[in-house]
This record gives C-alpha cells, sequence and structure tokens, in this order.
C-alpha cells in the first residue's frame, strides 16, 4: 500500500521540509488554508490517532511538544494558532497517515465546518 506522507518522510517524494527529527517531520501543505499551514506527521506510519494512542504514546508525547516549537518558529504563537487532527472520511481525513495540521497568520473563525 502506498502512502504519499511516508514517501515525504523518506525522501521519495518532495515536500517543502520545515522541521524533522528521529520520530517525525513537518512540511508545508501544498493546499494552504492560511499564511502558516503545515502538516506535522509521525515518521512511522499510523492510519489515524485511534489507534496510535494505544500502541505508540511515545510518539504522541513527541509531537504534542513539537507542535508549540512549530508554531514558535514561526511567530504564531504571540496571536494564536489551530492544530487540527482528522480521523476518518466523517472527521475530514483524506490522507490515511496520522498528521496534525498547524494553521495561523490569520484569524480562525468558529465553527470550523
Amino acid at each position: 500500500m502506498s502512502c504519499i506522507f511516508c514517501d515525504i518522510a523518506a525522501g521519495r517524494v518532495e515536500g517543502r521540509i520545515v522541521y524533522e527529527d528521529e520520530m517525525c517531520i513537518a512540511f508545508a501543505d501544498i493546499n494552504p488554508v492560511a499564511p502558516v499551514h503545515l502538516l506535522l506527521i509521525p515518521r512511522q506510519h499510523m492510519d489515524n490517532i485511534l489507534l496510535a494512542a494505544e500502541k505508540f504514546p511515545e510518539i504522541l508525547a513527541h509531537i504534542a511538544q513539537t507542535a508549540p516549537r512549530l508554531a514558535e518558529q514561526f511567530d504564531l504563537a504571540d496571536d494564536g494558532f489551530r492544530i487540527v487532527v482528522n480521523t476518518r472520511d466523517n472527521g475530514g481525513q483524506t490522507v490515511n497517515h496520522l498528521h496534525w495540521h498547524i494553521i495561523g497568520g490569520r484569524f480562525m473563525k468558529w465553527p470550523p465546518g
């Protein structure tokens, strides 16, 4: 089974990488909805957050620590930003590899959709 996010993490597909370490990688979304729109993904493939919470808590903790650092790096922390994790079809997940959208640089309306 082919996964575009696994291919980006492995360097087989080009992405505008903004951060990477041994557990995760962040890159610019190709269809941004705000001036800053990053995708933060675990390097290890996992379809969504449902099983990840049970099987990979250390990776989730690491990502939870990395997301605020990215917000600081992209000057989002002072004005605010949004983190979104879509899960399965009704949740709006279009790529079946767990990922966090880090979105900012403009006012976010509520409800989102």
